[in-house]
């Protein structure tokens, strides 16, 4: 059964492997990460465990039974009782309520652990499914946003917004 950890060090090798693995199905719904993102893989990650440390950031990651990561739920740019909501899942795990039941466990760890009062969330028009989990999980529309080109949608959501 899927379970939902706070990001670790010893995460880092599943969590790159994961990210390479899934880098083009990931690229057709929302912005690339570049090749500079996989180069210098090993000092990104200690500098977010670093931040996450700080309380500038809470990641998560979800793992299967054998201790592959089948997805993460980022809060980032945490400030002001506010955060940044970010989510992918890979592409062999997509379509079975992963995304949903990962992002309602974060918005209750953002409310309680966390102690934010609200969420901020971007996805592409093109991208129905994570609309749909931003939808399911008490984020609303709030207006417009261009990621690298694409037409989006910015959302929120408030403590206790499901």
């Amino acid at each position: 059964m899927p379970l939902l950890q706070r990001l670790r060090f010893d995460h880092a090798p599943a969590l790159l492997r994961f990210e390479r693995e899934n880098r083009a199905y990931f690229a057709a719904s929302i912005p690339d990460r570049g090749d500079d993102y996989f180069t210098h893989f090993d000092a990104r990650h200690h500098a977010l465990m670093t931040d996450q440390e700080a309380g500038l950031l809470f990641f998560h990651v979800v793992v299967d039974d054998g201790g592959e990561v089948l997805g993460r739920v980022n809060l980032a740019d945490v400030a002001d009782g506010s955060a940044e909501l970010g989510y992918r899942i890979a592409e062999r795990a997509a379509g079975r309520g992963l995304a949903t039941a990962a992002v309602r466990e974060v918005c209750a760890l953002a409310a309680t652990e966390y102690r934010l009062t609200s969420l901020r969330a971007v996805t592409t028009l093109d991208n129905a499914g994570s609309r749909a989990v931003l939808a399911r999980t008490g984020f609303v529309p709030v207006g417009d946003v261009d990621l690298d080109g694409r037409p989006g949608l910015r959302f929120l959501r408030h403590a206790g917004g499901e």
